[in-house]
């Protein structure tokens, strides 16, 4: 599914970019300077953010003790 309409960035270039990067993207201008490109209009910023949360939960779920994700949602910043 399309999120963002203005830089065709699609749910899973967020999950991919999320699972992918060397450290937490925690907001939608983490994953625009991810993928080489900048916010337009912005109403895709609160749907961005949902998913790095769902994919951050997801992994952390999953992972060992020393994911990136699993400290973040430890700490209560995710």
């Amino acid at each position: 599914m399309i999120v963002c309409s203005c830089n065709v960035i699609s749910d899973h270039d967020v999950h991919h970019a999320v699972n992918t990067a060397d450290e937490a993207l925690r907001n939608a201008k983490h994953i625009y300077d991810c993928l080489g490109c900048s916010a337009e209009c912005g109403r895709c910023a609160r749907t961005i953010k949902t998913i790095i949360d769902e994919a951050k939960r997801e992994c952390a779920l999953t992972c060992r003790a020393g994911c990136q994700h699993r400290r973040i949602i430890d700490d209560g910043a995710g």
